[in-house]
Order: structure tokens, then sequence, then C-alpha cells
């Protein structure tokens, strides 16, 4: 967990709380939307990654949920769109580290709307 946070700081230069919240809410997501033998590698993967999810605020604004939701959620920390984008495509980056290729893009086809962040 603290890789990949330190990596969003310092790549993209956003808070390390925000940084925090961020894949919390994203981890979250897609720990409830992706079937778990697929997103169960990234789990085993990123130390603390269950723990961050948990942590994270339920649900999108006005009861929204989806990659709408998730969207909304982390604009609602002071995010840009661009920012939004950044820190999917550097999470998902991330996740093709350290699970590969094939069982990322397993765990994005699993999930309707997600395939544009990757």
């Amino acid at each position: 967990m603290d890789e990949l946070v330190g990596r969003l700081v310092a790549e993209l230069g956003i808070d390390r709380q925000v940084a925090e919240q961020a894949v919390g809410i994203i981890l979250a997501f897609l720990i409830k939307e992706a079937p778990a033998d697929k997103v169960k590698p990234l789990l085993d993967a990123v130390p603390g990654a269950e723990a961050a999810a948990a942590a994270a605020p339920s649900g999108g604004a006005f009861g929204m949920g989806g990659i709408m939701g998730v969207g909304t959620q982390l604009m609602g920390l002071g995010l840009g769109m661009g920012e939004v984008q950044a820190i999917a495509r550097t999470i998902l980056g991330f996740a093709r580290e350290k699970m590969g290729d094939d069982a990322v893009d397993e765990m994005i086809g699993a999930i309707p709307g997600l395939s544009q962040f990757a």
C-alpha cells in the first residue's frame, strides 16, 4: 500500500492523505464490482489493500454507484477529472506490475465502464 500511495504522491503530486483515500475508494470499488477471483491477486499483492478498502467511505454521492459513483467520490476529495484518470491509470499500471497484464485485463473486462481508464 505504501509503495502505491508513494507512487501516486511522487508521480502525480497529490497529497498523501488524498492518495490514501483515493486508493481505498478504488480498491473498495474493485472488491465490490469485480468477481472475487479476479480481484484477489491484487489484494494479495498489495499489503494493506483490504484495510484501505474497508476504511474508504461507502457509496457514491446521492446514492450513485458504479464507476460514476467512484468518480464522484474522488472528485469530492478535491481531485479534477484529469487527476482521477491519472490515479486510475497509475493504480491499474501498478496492478499490471504485480499481477500481470492478463489478470488485470480480466479484472477490467469484468467491470462495465472500467476499460476507459485502462
